[in-house]
């Protein structure tokens, strides 16, 4: 019994360890693999009143199509912040840029997404989105996948706060997209 039980550890373990070395366990572990021509179309840093909150970062393809192809922002912050106060802050925002066309069940069913999605995070830490054009978005925090929300008129409204012409950060949106003057 003993002899076969090692057999068994090893057959598991020996693939298992060359599947680790070939990184084929972690295929979506990787943001990128859902944009792998993607370039920086542009970065930027939000502050408010005079604090740096977090550098963004804007990864796609054509500016001009960016809702019709994936995308990725990636959000590396330079404060603490809770994930309460992310939700809260993101859904404030939604309110204001979509008004009352979205009702309030969706808004609260949103809210308990992004609950799963994000974490509370720390000067360094990355959340990073990836627009997945009809499908959704999915979450990555400091590059391990996080929760997907398999909702697009979600992933366009969430995405419109720092995209959108009426942001509440005109500078930093110019920066995302590469129309810095």
């Amino acid at each position: 019994m003993h002899s076969l039980l090692r057999c068994f550890r090893s057959t598991v373990a020996l693939p298992a360890f060359f599947l680790a070395i070939l990184g084929v366990g972690n295929v979506h572990a990787d943001w990128q693999t859902h944009l792998p021509e993607a370039q920086v179309l542009g970065e930027g840093k939000l502050t408010w009143l005079g604090m740096h909150i977090y550098s963004a970062r804007l990864w796609g393809g054509e500016p001009a199509q960016l809702f019709a192809q994936p995308f990725a922002l990636e959000l590396t912050y330079r404060r603490e912040i809770s994930r309460e106060r992310l939700v809260k802050t993101s859904l404030d925002e939604i309110r204001r840029l979509q008004g009352r066309s979205i009702p309030d069940d969706r808004l609260q069913r949103w809210a308990t997404e992004m609950y799963q999605a994000f974490d509370d995070v720390s000067p360094g830490e990355q959340i990073i989105g990836v627009h997945l054009p009809g499908a959704g978005t999915q979450f990555y925090i400091n590059g391990q996948p996080s929760h997907r929300v398999a909702d697009a008129e979600f992933s366009e409204a969430f995405f419109a706060i720092w995209l959108d012409p009426k942001t509440r950060s005109p500078a930093l949106r110019q920066a995302l997209l590469g129309l810095e003057r």
